[in-house]
Order: structure tokens, then C-alpha cells, then sequence
């Protein structure tokens, strides 16, 4: 009997190292997570300014602000969309906050949505999209609302953030980004489009302007035809000359689309892997893999009574 439950306390034993060094784990990522890059300084936080203030504190929670001193904290306003976004209404209401981290160049843009569920029109990959082509290529940008909002104004909080960094974006390339973001958005409602369809097609006519360099428009309704037709997407002729017009915009901009290749690959290569990894079968895998631990574990615990 003895010897029983020897073999019980060594299975117990097993699994509670396992879970002592995952937590290990998880405090080392908490640590490295408040590390700063000094030559960026800290990360900005931008809140919206029609939040009250237990909103605000939400918000921070939702964008994992532990300590106000690791943050740069500013508010954007009607004034700032006015002022960046030629045409907006300085008195609209802004929700959508966000925390801008900057990078070292080369490391990409990582966008991720804390309240996934309060910004229901614009996907990751709609305002990573956006933020390159508006010029912020290398940066970890979260976006948190603690109300359900299109999430469209995150975008003048971004612009913001980098103007107080002391990097000024082009205001031609933000009102091109605001307005590819305008028509991602309505592409999903009036066409019925899926959001991740929607932000495919933009990134594969952007990847062959980047490859292709079109000279003219007929060059750019050429690539918006053959990209529809790959993807197998109809638009109706108002909408499909909307895009031709938008890049046609957009390949008359100082953008440097070789520079942003890789990241134009990466969120492509996000789109097409995001439902099988995350929802699919990885994601049916995880929680299959700790059933059945659980289930051999005391199935190892029953057979040494038999």
C-alpha cells in the first residue's frame, strides 16, 4: 500500500512541478513586459476624450497598465481628428484609447484589440493596413474601448502619440490611411464581405504594388481586377472603383513598399492562419491536450487500486 501511494504522491508531484514552473514562466514574461527601450522611452497611452473617469480606468486595466509611472498618458480629442483628418467633425466623440510602443526597425507592427468585443468594425489587420500605409511600420499598438465602438478614432490616437514622440506622419498618408480604413470597413457592411476577406484583398493589391511598382492607373485597375478575380470577390462597379481610386492615391504617395513587404507577408500570412490556429485545430489541440492529461493522470491514480 505503501508503495501505492509512493507512485501517487510522484504523479501529483509531477504536475504540480509542471504547473510551479509554468508560473515561473508566466512571472518572467510579466517582468519582461515592463521593460523599457530607453532610446524610445516609454510607451504612450492615449485615451479617448469623451471617457469618464472610471472608464478611463478600465481602460488602462484593459490595456495592462500596472504602473501609471510606465506610461506616457495623453488624450485625444474632436480637435486632434480635425486637425489630422482633413474634413472630420472636431466635435465627434472619442472612445477608442490605445497603447503605442515603439520598436527597433525591422521588428514589425503588432496590432492587437484587448476589447475585441467593443470594436466592431475594424479588425487587426484593417488598422495594421492602415498604420502602414499612414507610415507606422515598427511598433506594438494595442487598442481597448470599454464601450461598443467602430473603433475608427483609435487611429487619430496613434497619430497622436507619435507627433508627442517627436515623429511627425505625413498628413497626406494619414488621410489616404483614414480613408482605406473608411472603405475596409463599408466593403464589410454594404458588400457583406467577411472582415478577414476584406482585409485580404487590401493586403494582396498592395503586395503586387509593392512587387509590380504600377506606373499609371490603368496599372492599378489592371492589379484591383486580378486580385478580385483571385479571391473570387464581386464588388458592385461603385465600390471596385473606389479601390482603384484609393490605390491609384496610394501609388502616388512617398511610400516605400519594399520597406513594408515583410510586414504586408506577415499579415497576410495572419489572415489565412488566424481561423485554423486560433479557433481550428491548434486551438482544439490545446484543450484536447490538457483533457487527456487530466485523464490519464487519474486513470494512472484508479489503476494502482485495481
Amino acid at each position: 500500500m505503501m508503495k501505492q501511494w509512493s507512485k501517487i504522491a510522484l504523479i501529483l508531484a509531477v504536475f504540480f512541478g509542471l504547473f510551479a514552473s509554468s508560473t515561473v514562466m508566466a512571472a518572467d514574461n510579466e517582468t519582461n513586459k515592463e521593460s523599457i527601450n530607453e532610446k524610445f522611452g516609454l510607451p504612450i497611452v492615449v485615451l479617448g476624450e469623451s471617457l469618464s473617469e472610471e472608464q478611463k480606468e478600465e481602460v488602462r486595466k484593459a490595456l495592462e497598465v500596472d504602473d501609471p509611472e510606465m506610461v506616457e498618458e495623453i488624450t485625444v480629442t474632436g480637435e486632434d481628428l480635425a486637425r489630422y483628418i482633413q474634413g472630420e467633425d472636431r466635435n465627434a466623440r472619442m472612445f477608442s484609447s490605445a497603447k503605442i510602443t515603439r520598436k527597433e526597425k525591422g521588428e514589425g507592427l503588432i496590432i492587437e484589440r484587448a476589447t475585441p468585443g467593443n470594436i466592431t468594425e475594424v479588425t487587426d489587420e484593417m488598422y495594421a493596413n492602415a498604420l502602414l500605409t499612414a507610415g507606422v511600420e515598427d511598433a506594438t499598438v494595442v487598442v481597448a474601448s470599454p464601450i461598443k465602438v467602430s473603433g475608427h478614432s483609435a487611429l487619430t490616437g496613434i497619430y497622436k502619440a507619435y507627433e508627442v514622440s517627436g515623429e511627425k506622419l505625413d498628413t497626406v498618408r494619414m488621410e489616404v490611411a483614414n480613408e482605406e480604413l473608411g472603405i475596409a470597413t463599408e466593403l464589410a457592411k454594404e458588400e457583406g464581405m467577411d472582415q478577414e476577406k476584406v482585409s485580404e484583398l487590401l493586403t494582396e493589391i498592395k503586395k503586387q504594388i509593392a512587387e509590380q511598382n504600377p506606373a499609371t492607373k490603368e496599372d492599378v485597375e489592371r492589379i484591383v481586377s486580378e486580385q478580385l478575380q483571385k479571391l473570387n470577390i464581386e464588388l458592385s462597379p461603385e465600390d471596385r472603383q473606389l479601390l482603384i481610386d484609393l490605390f491609384d492615391k496610394m501609388r502616388n504617395l512617398d511610400i516605400n513598399f519594399d520597406n513594408v513587404k515583410g510586414q504586408l507577408e506577415d499579415i497576410s500570412n495572419d489572415i489565412k492562419k488566424r481561423l485554423d490556429e486560433v479557433v481550428g485545430e491548434e486551438g482544439k489541440g490545446f484543450l484536447q491536450g490538457i483533457l487527456d492529461f487530466f485523464r490519464n493522470l487519474f486513470q494512472s491514480i484508479a489503476d494502482l487500486f485495481k
